[in-house]
């Protein structure tokens, strides 16, 4: 039964690849990455950990940061599901709300989770790294007649 059911979903999610509304495989992820990027240099700018460790390891932060999370991405989730139910309705001409609910969360959710964290990471690294790089001082060079 269970097996039958992800295997139904997984086709479902094969088949939605093509034919009608096909580009929202490609315009949702992008969409939700720009905003996890943007958000991953917000957080880094306000000094903050990353965005799904500090979610998992901070239980006292979680209620901001999954508020923070549904300003982020909400909008996303709820048109990706709104535009699986258009498909399921000239598809399948009938709307299956779970179906719509999981192909929503792989095409905005999940994109955003994988790549806010990390782009925080990044920043934080580049900035260290730079900031390295700019208050080495160059080894001694022997003086000039105006210093002697």
């Amino acid at each position: 039964m269970i097996d039958n059911l992800f295997s139904d979903m997984w086709e479902g999610l094969v088949d939605r690849t093509s034919g009608p509304l096909k580009f929202r495989f490609f315009l949702q992820p992008s969409v939700a990455i720009f905003l996890a990027i943007r958000a991953g240099l917000r957080d880094w700018r306000q000094g903050k950990a990353p965005f799904f460790w500090d979610f998992l390891a901070d239980s006292s932060k979680r209620k901001d940061l999954f508020r923070d999370f549904k300003k982020s991405v909400g909008k996303l989730f709820l048109l990706a599901c709104l535009l699986d139910c258009i498909y399921q309705l000239i598809v399948l001409h009938w709307i299956y709300p779970l179906d719509a609910v999981i192909i929503a969360t792989f095409l905005a959710i999940v994109p955003y989770l994988l790549v806010r964290g990390p782009v925080n990471r990044i920043a934080t690294r580049f900035k260290h790294s730079v900031q390295g790089t700019e208050g080495h001082t160059p080894a001694a060079s022997p003086p000039t007649k105006a210093h002697v």
